[in-house]
C-alpha cells in the first residue's frame, strides 16, 4: 500500500537515522501515521528505508504481519 499526494518534505535526519537503526536492529516503533487508511498511532517493524523518485520511503510489517510502504512525511515519531 503506497499513499503519493502532494510534494514530498524530507523529514529531520534524527527521524531518518532512527528509522534506519530501527530496521537494523529489528526494533519495534510506535509510529503516527498522519495521512491515508492506516491513520493513526501503529506498532510497526521498520524493513527498509530508501529514497525513490525524490521521495523517501519506508516498508514495514505490523503486528499482524501486513507489509506496509509509507511515505516518511506522512509519519510522526
Amino acid at each position: 500500500m503506497r499513499a503519493e499526494t502532494g510534494s514530498y518534505q524530507p523529514i529531520s535526519c534524527i527521524n531518518h537515522e532512527r528509522l534506519e537503526l530501527a530496521a537494523l536492529k529489528k526494533q519495534w516503533l510506535e509510529i503516527e501515521v498522519l495521512k491515508g487508511d492506516l491513520s493513526g498511532k501503529r506498532y510497526l517493524l521498520p524493513l527498509d528505508v530508501y529514497a525513490l523518485e525524490g521521495v523517501e520511503w519506508l516498508d514495514a510489517q505490523s503486528e499482524s504481519g501486513e507489509k506496509l510502504t509509507f511515505r516518511l512525511d506522512c509519519l510522526s515519531f
